[in-house]
């Protein structure tokens, strides 16, 4: 049955011996989670007892659903990282359940089809639209396959606002107590994100000066070259703020701002998160233009390729956004006057996520009229495609001048690559595969933090509601609409936009 080691509050079974993935001929289990547990079988973190198990409407047997997940690491893992006998062993470990959501007998067969392993602990995976989860939790319910022993991982959205998460939360209870449901977002499995614990709490630099005393602003942004990209029936009516800043964006600033957690455990590093998340300040009518932007892409040139406008994609006209900046604003004491300024968008320059912390400026400069002057420091957190981390300093620049000091601003720049060179990089997906089986729920998120999300959020739809604020174009490829380069130039600032 595994062993067993104590959650925050809770004592879990550790290294479940079953994973159900539903919806494992679809595109994510395919191309993220069926590679990210072959690495997981490849470094010798799954026993030799764990059954894979897959479960979709297609009406495959064992071998046809081996074969479609070879294909899959075939085309997914680098080149290089496919060993034969790992790749053998994997797939011995695969089996397949056609599971049609509205038929009852299909789960009475997933249910024989893990017979006694039930006893060891499984974990169910559910890689699916989110209007299935509660269909799914009710037919693993009604076959007795929820209970102390088993878990459930969903994939982001949870509900559209703060209403519906309520209800597919609420439909979730009825099969899982709330230790046993793992919300995911897969940002919070990469490296540099747990990176940004370790940075503040594990080194004594930068706590001290962690607060409105010592920063002037932060700055995240997630940018995407992508447009649709075949998510049209998804993404209309739906838009950034809803599919990017609710989940991602807000738990990175959650990281960032939240306060030390009393241990790393799951109930005190969430307790800590909802508190920032419960401590944003809501958007209304007279803030909605000044504080938001909201913009839709036109046709443009992304790559030196051109590419078609939202509109075009789409074959009608809409006012989704894709592309949103908001001025955050934290209404606690240690973040009292600090901006957190937050961006995201489709068919921008390039692809990259970053978090930017700018610091004050030294409150009496010595050396007034020495070269160009100071440059407060800032603090860049790569977070993809190149993870790291910078520091930009100020020194002396080496040589003899007459005015006996010249000013330069340098770079300390930390490379993981380069830092950890040799080590594989890995799928965010492991780490969250490898924490569902253990029971592990730090990197994932709590039911009251993806209300606080929503509250927020639903501030912001309200608020555009009330303002009339409409979506304002932007040409692909550019670093969307003049209005949010207007929002942040108007405090003095400007947005970091990378290196090409």
């Amino acid at each position: 049955m595994g062993t067993v080691r104590e959650i925050g509050s809770f004592e879990l079974l550790q290294s479940f011996a079953t994973i159900v993935i539903f919806g494992a001929t679809g595109d994510l289990a395919q191309r993220m989670l069926f590679p990210s547990l072959y690495n997981l079988d490849a470094d010798g973190l799954l026993g030799t007892e764990v059954r894979i198990h897959g479960a979709a409407r297609s009406k495959l047997d064992d071998a046809a659903f081996r074969d479609q997940v070879a294909a899959a690491l075939d085309s997914h893992l680098p080149e290089g990282q496919l060993d034969a006998t790992v790749k053998a062993r994997f797939l011995d470990r695969l089996g397949y359940c056609t599971v049609d959501v509205d038929t009852p007998a299909d789960f009475e067969c997933l249910a024989a089809k893990i017979g006694p392993a039930k006893g060891a602990g499984v974990a169910f995976y559910l890689s699916t639209p989110p209007s299935l989860f509660a269909p799914v939790v009710a037919g693993l319910k009604a076959v007795g396959l929820t209970g102390p022993a088993t878990r459930v991982a969903m994939e982001k959205p949870i509900g559209h606002d703060l209403p519906s998460s309520r209800e597919v939360n609420a439909a979730v209870a009825h099969g899982f107590d709330e230790d046993q449901v793992f919300r995911v977002d897969h940002y919070l499995g990469k490296e540099t994100v747990q990176n940004l614990l370790v940075l503040r709490f594990g080194n004594m630099l930068f706590e001290p000066l962690w607060n409105s005393q010592g920063i002037e602003h932060v700055q995240i942004t997630v940018a995407e070259t992508v447009g649709l990209e075949g998510r049209v029936s998804y993404y209309d009516g739906v838009g950034s703020l809803s599919d990017m800043v609710q989940n991602h964006m807000l738990q990175l600033l959650a990281l960032v701002a939240m306060e030390p957690p009393a241990s790393y455990t799951a109930t005190a590093v969430r307790d800590e998160k909802v508190k920032v998340l419960r401590s944003l300040r809501p958007l209304d009518a007279a803030t909605a233009n000044t504080h938001s932007v909201k913009g839709q892409y036109r046709s443009g040139a992304v790559d030196g390729k051109p590419v078609a406008g939202y509109a075009d994609e789409l074959g009608k006209a809409s006012d989704t956004e894709t592309f949103v900046a908001v001025k955050a604003h934290l209404d606690n004491w240690r973040w009292k006057g600090v901006p957190f300024y937050l961006r995201t968008g489709k068919r921008l320059p390039m692809r990259h996520s970053e978090i930017l912390i700018q610091f004050k400026p030294v409150p009496h400069s010595i050396f007034s009229g020495r070269g160009p002057g100071l440059e407060a420091n800032c603090l860049l957190i790569r977070l993809q495609p190149n993870e790291g981390m910078s520091l930009s300093i100020m020194t002396k620049e080496p040589g003899l001048d007459r005015g006996g000091v010249a000013l330069r601003e340098v770079e300390l720049d930390v490379s993981l690559t380069a830092a950890f060179a040799g080590q594989r990089r890995r799928i965010a997906y492991e780490r969250l595969l490898l924490d569902l089986m253990e029971g592990d729920t730090t990197l994932f998120v709590r039911a009251d933090e993806i209300e606080a999300a929503w509250t927020w959020v639903d501030s912001i739809h309200d608020a555009w509601t009330s303002a009339g604020v409409i979506v304002k174009p932007y040409t692909a490829g550019t670093w969307g609409p003049s209005a949010s380069m207007g929002m942040i130039e108007r405090d003095g600032a400007s947005w970091h936009e990378g290196a090409q």
